[in-house]
């Protein structure tokens, strides 16, 4: 098969869909990978290394004429025009949250298979996990720097010092992204509160952090306890396919302290505090409330290197499935047909056919 890798186009996005090494493989198994020029230096990765490995170095466009398209990121408006319809598209979709990429992918008649919802029979998601423990302790580290007063922050070591109280960290999600961020939170010595929904997963993390961690059933009256509270806040629901509720409204936000910071990985599912809104890597940052909000949907696109390798260790064998089998791996593979989203112009994943009720027929 055919499969073309090309540059990815949002705001500082610096990963890249396959890895030489990932290269190196569908080469040995025969298939011809065409990588746009230039689609792996953000991530260490020069066109010579994938011209050893076997690949094709080529343009933007013949990237896209292939059978089989791996990206990181989902399609933008300028790259809406290259999307075939007899073409696989491999990527992460977050469709929920954008309503104008599901209606170009309807109308194109592509199959679209997004990572987010790769889903295995535990529930768990092989293709998000890796991204998500990035993203959860990234959370931390920017969270940490945007809480400096020369970043716009009230000035808070989340750490504290001998005789000053460390700053307080809020974790909305006791999900992979939510531990992580509680790993990193508790390794600079901060106060943690886990807030989640899940018995279960609260008594799980209680094995894992013991003391460590206040452990708080998720609730109105809850969340309107803690959120004021907080120097940083962290969104870290996640509802697979579907838009993230909203658990903290614009009224209590601006009961927090100014110059507290608050950081959504939620934002690419249309974020579950109210007041946040998508920003960029360029431009990260904005206050609303005196609240400092982080919104950076890829934020994993921030340490390119170490994020491509990870994605690339997990979404290689089902890219390889796909490559050697095509649309037929759908049905040999029940968790990567968990992924499937769009397909002959049909919104096929129930979670997005709820959110397009519309566009589904």
């Amino acid at each position: 098969m055919e499969i073309g890798v090309p540059k990815e186009t949002k705001d500082q996005e610096f990963r890249v869909g396959l890895s030489p090494s990932s290269v190196r493989s569908l080469s040995d198994y025969g298939h011809t990978v065409f990588v746009e020029a230039g689609a792996g230096l953000g991530s260490g990765c020069t066109d010579a290394e994938y011209s050893q490995a076997g690949a094709k170095i080529t343009s933007a466009v013949a990237a896209w004429e292939r059978a089989l398209v791996v990206k990181v990121k989902e399609p933008l408006p300028n790259e809406y025009p290259l999307i075939q319809s007899d073409q696989i598209l491999f990527t992460y979709l977050h469709l929920a949250a954008n309503r104008a990429l599901t209606e170009r992918l309807i109308e194109s008649g592509v199959t679209a298979i997004a990572y987010e919802t790769v889903e295995l029979p535990n529930r768990s998601l092989p293709l998000l996990t890796p991204m998500s423990i990035i993203a959860g302790r990234l959370s931390v580290q920017f969270g940490a720097r945007y809480l400096e007063r020369q970043q716009g922050g009230r000035g808070v070591l989340l750490g504290g010092v001998p005789g000053v109280r460390p700053g307080k960290v809020v974790i909305l999600g006791g999900g992979v992204v939510g531990t992580e961020a509680a790993k990193m939170a508790i390794g600079l010595g901060a106060q943690v509160q886990i807030i989640d929904l899940n018995l279960e997963r609260l008594a799980f993390l209680e094995t894992l952090f013991g003391s460590r961690v206040e452990l708080l059933y998720s609730n109105s009256s809850q969340i309107e306890a803690s959120v004021p509270e907080a120097d940083l806040l962290i969104g870290a629901v996640l509802v697979p396919g579907r838009r993230a509720p909203i658990l903290v409204s614009k009224a209590l936000v601006a009961k927090m302290r100014p110059g507290s910071v608050i950081v959504d990985v939620a934002v690419d599912q249309g974020g579950c505090i109210e007041t946040l809104r998508p920003t960029s890597h360029s431009s990260p940052t904005y206050v609303e409330s005196g609240v400092v909000h982080y919104g950076v949907p890829n934020m994993p696109g921030s340490v390119p290197w170490t994020a491509t390798q990870a994605l690339n260790n997990s979404t290689f064998p089902y890219v390889l499935k796909l490559a050697n089998q095509g649309l037929a791996a759908l049905e040999t593979d029940l968790a990567l047909a968990q992924g499937l989203n769009v397909q002959q112009h049909q919104l096929v994943h129930p979670a997005v056919r709820e959110v397009f009720a519309d566009l589904a027929k």
